[in-house]
C-alpha cells in the first residue's frame, strides 16, 4: 500500500521547479525538512512553493541535511 504525497524538484540554475503526485510506501518515514524551524518562520515558508523551494535550496547549497538523514 502507498501513501500520497507531493513531490519537489528543481533546477537552482534556472529557477524552474515542479510539484507532482507521489506514491510513498506507507512504512517509509518521511524526513520533515522544515521540523527544526521556529513556528513563524516555518508558516511563513509553507504558504508559498517559491519560498519553499528558495528555503531547500539554500539548505542543499549549504550542504545541510534534514535531521534523520
Amino acid at each position: 500500500m502507498f501513501e500520497r504525497c507531493i513531490g519537489f524538484a528543481w533546477c537552482s540554475g534556472c529557477r524552474i521547479y515542479a510539484g507532482s503526485m507521489v506514491h510513498v510506501p506507507r512504512k517509509r518515514v518521511l524526513v520533515d525538512a522544515l521540523a527544526s524551524l521556529p513556528h513563524d518562520q516555518r508558516e511563513h515558508i509553507e504558504r508559498s512553493e517559491t519560498r519553499l523551494i528558495e528555503h531547500l535550496d539554500r539548505q542543499a547549497r549549504g550542504g545541510v541535511t534534514p535531521p534523520g538523514r
